[in-house]
């Protein structure tokens, strides 16, 4: 990195790291170009050098605190039970969410949260797990319904929790809600083998002839690729 870029590097960590302490102690009214700047000792021009505006700023605070507590947590890694990834993936929302109420109030704001590359990437993140939950057979929902439904749950169980005093608040709320959405959107069934695209082709065949939005034709090619997919891997050459 050249000198002036890593200038520009530190001098806007700077910015972010002071804005990020202003919003835990004071809250989002206090975090101000003019207060911001003061902390950091530099002039409120200079903010606009490295942010558009105020949200611009606050979406690179987002960022930084979320990127902060990750890691300093021990969490699975998506490698392993993809169920099990959901749920170590919850508790870490929900973690955030109780370590960070100022943040997350304006992360979960409808006019700020369509627009903020840290929501957004929060969300692909829950997409990919849910994604992998589906892969291996256990999703009764479309992908796209359940990853709706646990968003909501785990914003509802944050804002619950955060509007109760700490004092008389139930964290068994969280996991109540959690258990409560897997129940709608989890098959009992076990998880796909090693072979689990094969598997998942010869179940979608045995129902394929059920499906009657569609055409008689669609149907029968739809059972035709199935009944390929199901015959496993070709083997080279063959």
């Amino acid at each position: 990195m050249r000198p002036d870029s890593a200038g520009r590097h530190k001098t806007r960590a700077k910015i972010v790291e002071c804005a990020a302490r202003l919003l835990r102690e004071q809250g989002a009214s206090a975090v101000t170009t003019r207060a911001v700047a003061q902390a950091a000792g530099m002039q409120a021009p200079t903010i606009y050098r490295f942010f558009e505006d105020k949200d611009a700023l606050l979406d690179a605070v987002a960022e930084y605190v979320f990127a902060t507590y990750v890691a300093e947590k021990v969490l699975v890694e998506d490698v392993g039970d993809p169920v099990a990834d959901l749920r170590a993936g919850w508790d870490t929302h929900i973690g955030f969410g109780l370590a960070n109420a100022a943040l997350f109030g304006l992360l979960t704001d409808p006019g700020r949260g369509v627009r903020s590359p840290a929501a957004a990437a929060g969300l692909e993140v829950l997409r990919a797990r849910v994604h992998r939950v589906a892969a291996v057979g256990r999703l009764r929902v479309p992908e796209r319904r359940a990853v709706e439904l646990i968003h909501a749950a785990g914003t509802g169980a944050v804002l619950t929790l955060l509007s109760t005093p700490p004092e008389h608040r139930d964290l068994d709320l969280a996991d109540a809600m959690y258990e409560a959405v897997m129940r709608s959107i989890l098959t009992d069934m076990p998880t796909l083998p090693a072979d689990g695209a094969t598997a998942a082709a010869v179940a979608f065949r045995a129902v394929a002839p059920e499906l009657t939005m569609l055409t008689d034709a669609e149907r029968a090619l739809l059972s035709e690729w199935l009944d390929r997919a199901g015959e496993g891997p070709v083997a080279p050459g063959a």
